[in-house]
């Protein structure tokens, strides 16, 4: 009776020393999302972790073909320009949270009319920023990417009265692309983009060594 009771208390120890093990795992896990909270509150670094993420992107699809903080001749500088042939197209990282987390915690409609037409600003705001990165008289595409790095407020953006934007932003997209010439991106619409890019980029190749082709042969017969 007594080895068996001795073999419970190793059992019972055992198990304690799990969950302790668990608890433990769990503070810490507890303190990485507290300083990724305490990050996303720092204007400054919630853009670095937003410039971060999009060059991950851009690391794995174009290693070769972009360039980070590309500066232009007026001393403009963009996060990113991805090289297309001759032509640049700029992209760069935006990330108006501030007012949007105001939006998701506001106690009344009220204020929730009040962020929101803030957060609509904010994001205006940063689509004209995006749109003086075009230039064209200095190699860059008659377009610019404008990354969002939060799927949520892409995603709020997209579909207009659901989710915590309750008014058209639908209206947003259109004035980026209409009128600024400016494409907003999330991480995985951002991806299709380049997919799309990349076969365009095979398309002109093909078409070039096409030209190349007919060249050698008008030749030939010559």
């Amino acid at each position: 009776q007594s080895g068996q009771n001795t073999k419970i208390v190793e059992q019972v120890v055992r198990e304690l020393t799990k969950v302790g093990e668990g608890q433990r795992q769990g503070a810490d896990v507890a303190t990485q999302l507290q300083r990724l909270q305490d990050t996303l509150k720092n204007t400054k670094q919630r853009g670095m972790l937003g410039e971060y993420s999009l060059k991950v992107i851009l690391d794995n699809y174009f290693p070769h073909n972009y360039e980070s903080q590309y500066e232009f001749k007026d001393g403009k500088k963009v996060d990113f320009v991805l090289r297309v042939k001759e032509k640049l197209i700029p992209i760069d990282s935006k990330f108006s949270l501030d007012n949007y987390q105001r939006l998701l915690e506001a106690e009344n409609d009220q204020e929730r009319s009040k962020y929101e037409s803030a957060f609509k600003a904010d994001l205006k705001a940063r689509i004209d920023e995006t749109a003086q990165y075009i230039k064209p008289d200095e190699g860059t595409m008659d377009f610019a990417f404008m990354f969002i790095p939060a799927e949520a407020i892409y995603y709020d953006l997209l579909v207009n009265r659901v989710g915590a934007v309750k008014s058209n932003t639908k209206d947003l997209i259109q004035y980026a692309m209409s009128e600024r010439k400016v494409a907003i991106v999330s991480p995985s619409s951002f991806l299709a983009y380049l997919q799309t890019i990349i076969e365009g980029l095979r398309a002109m190749q093909i078409e070039e060594s096409t030209k190349q082709i007919i060249k050698r042969v008008e030749g030939l017969r010559g």
